[in-house]
Order: structure tokens, then sequence, then C-alpha cells
């Protein structure tokens, strides 16, 4: 979702070469290296990962393969091929309980498989590369693959009742923002740790609500849960808010609201 997203913004400016399975498996040491050296390309962007988290729990060996062991191979070859890379890294590194938003120099304290697979990844670059840029970001929804905003519509649209948790806290991220400001990153952020979010948090119930209300149906078909009523294997953070203290520091702009991001994602999808 979030690289062909970018691949779509930033090609009309830069030479973007998309990769995914099955002509690179991140898994695949050698064949990663290979690559690297060949193609030479002035930077590495890795988003790729298993973020299914309910099934990280499920198949633990899967998630640290590809988050964890899948990073450090495009880390390492970043490294011989003397390329930066940028990581894309989660909200599921921290815990939830801090009562304000995290900041980058905040401690995770990963709760699950899946968070404890990508602060891996997190350490491997952080161990085996000076020219890194590590970017968190939350709650991302865009234009291609499977996301919370196509789902609720596609229920909605269908006369379900939402049974939707009101008790986790984020920031709903659209990936066309984001693609914006990972290019910003890219050409002008000094390496380090970055948070990028749409700006303001709500909670999933309340973003159900307006993706419902935003879309021009009755809102009142969403009703609140607890997480605990939701039935799902992994643990959530309560509080998934990120603050993008670093974006702020470099003078690179902030993404817009989660609600512009959302009226952005409707307008797309009536156009066709």
């Amino acid at each position: 979702m979030l690289g062909q997203d970018f691949t779509a913004w930033a090609s009309p400016r830069h030479e973007i070469v998309p990769l995914d399975l099955p002509e690179v498996d991140i898994t695949d040491a050698d064949a990663v290296g290979r690559y690297a050296a060949s193609a030479k390309p002035e930077a590495v962007i890795h988003a790729a990962a298993f973020t299914a988290v309910d099934e990280c729990e499920r198949r633990p060996e899967v998630a640290f393969a590809i988050n964890a062991e899948g990073t450090r191979n495009v880390a390492r070859a970043t490294r011989l091929a003397g390329i930066p890379m940028l990581y894309i890294s989660t909200d599921y590194i921290f815990d939830g309980e801090k009562p304000a938003p995290y900041v980058e120099t905040d401690s995770p304290n990963p709760m699950g498989v899946y968070g404890r697979s990508k602060l891996e990844g997190e350490r491997h670059v952080r161990e085996l590369l000076e020219a890194y840029w590590i970017v968190r970001t939350s709650w991302l929804f865009g234009p291609y693959g499977k996301n919370f905003v196509g789902t609720i519509l596609e229920r909605a649209r269908a006369g379900a009742t939402l049974r939707v948790v009101n008790d986790q806290l984020g920031s709903p991220t659209y990936t066309v923002h984001l693609a914006a400001a990972l290019e910003q990153i890219l050409a002008r952020g000094e390496y380090g740790v970055y948070h990028a979010t749409n700006q303001g948090s709500c909670s999933w119930f309340e973003f159900a609500q307006a993706i419902v209300r935003e879309a021009g149906m009755d809102e009142s078909m969403v009703a609140p849960i607890p997480t605990s009523a939701s039935g799902r294997l992994a643990p959530r953070p309560r509080n998934s808010r990120l603050a993008n203290t670093h974006l702020e520091q470099q003078g690179l702009g902030l993404l817009p609201p989660w609600q512009e991001g959302l009226r952005c994602y409707l307008l797309r999808e009536r156009s066709g």
C-alpha cells in the first residue's frame, strides 16, 4: 500500500524502482545483496513487512524472519553498497501506556510479536548503518491494499452494524500524505528517527463514525465496544499517538489533519 503510493507520488521527480515478491525476497540475504550491488540506487526505502498483527502471534517465526531478519538483510546490503536506507516502523513498538503522544526518544516496550519483530528490525538498522532514517507511523489507510477505511465502507454499504473499539487512540494516516513526507525526509532530513502521522487523533470508533458520516451514511450504525470485546488475538496499544517532533524540528512540515486525509481518500474513491 505505502510502496505503491510512494511510487505514484515520487515518480514525476525521481526514478523509482519498486520491488516486491517475486523479484526480491528480503529473507534471501544473497538475493538482496546482489540486487543492491548491481542496481546501486541513491537510497533504499524498506517498507516490506509482515503486518497482520494477529497472524504474527500465530506465526512468530514468520514475523521475525521477515520483519527482523529480512530487515537485517536489507541493512547489510545497503551498508556494503554504501547506500542510505529509510526503514518504515510502527507505533506497535510502544506499549500504549503513556498518557501523552510518544516522542522519538521514548523507550520502546512492545507488547506483541509484531511490535517485537519490528523493534528488532530497528535494532539491526541502528547497529549496521550510519546513514539511515527510521520512520514510525500508524493506522495507515490508502487507495491500494486492504485497510480500515475500505473495510468500514464495505460493511456499512452492506447495511451491517459496525462494532468498533473505543478505547484505543491513534492518528489515522493517509499513505499519500505520508509519501510526501517521506520524500521530504529523503531529500532534506538529517539521519535518525522520525514519527510521521497525520495530525490529530481519535479512537477507532470515532474514525469509523467519521468514515460513515463523510460517505453520506448514518453514523448511528457504528456502535462502540471495549477492546476486551473485540476478540482479537494480538495486544493493541491503547495509545498509538506519535508526536512528530523531529519532523517539526527539521522544518520539514507536518502532515495535514487526518480528516483531510479521509476526505482525499473518499474523493479519490468516488472519482474511480
